[in-house]
């Protein structure tokens, strides 16, 4: 059986905060380093001033707790760097918001 390949993709909620160079340089470093700890493969990676795209050769699911560990660490990295809460935003969801699925 093949290895799955999986592509994720984290995007910044509000601005662009990877338009910096030392940000998306870190970020970009922060998911090689998450998959060579995990020994996931990486086929690329790219950035752009708001999100950064992977493709793993993970599962569907394992592959969206690499984002989400991705996240974690870089959120927490940006955090202590910037004095800023956080680098990807957070969901505020309201009655009437469309990235909400329905109940």
């Amino acid at each position: 059986m093949p290895t799955p390949l999986t592509t994720i993709r984290l995007r910044a909620l509000e601005g662009a905060p990877l338009a910096d160079p030392v940000v998306r340089e870190t970020v970009i470093a922060a998911a090689h380093a998450l998959a060579e700890r995990n020994n996931v493969a990486v086929r690329a990676i790219t950035a752009h001033d708001d999100h950064i795209t992977a493709t793993l050769e993970l599962d569907r699911l394992a592959s969206i707790g690499f984002a989400a560990e991705l996240r974690r660490i870089t959120n927490k990295w940006y955090a202590a760097k910037f004095k800023e809460p956080n680098l990807w935003g957070e969901h505020h969801p309201t009655d009437n918001d469309p990235r909400d699925p329905p109940i």
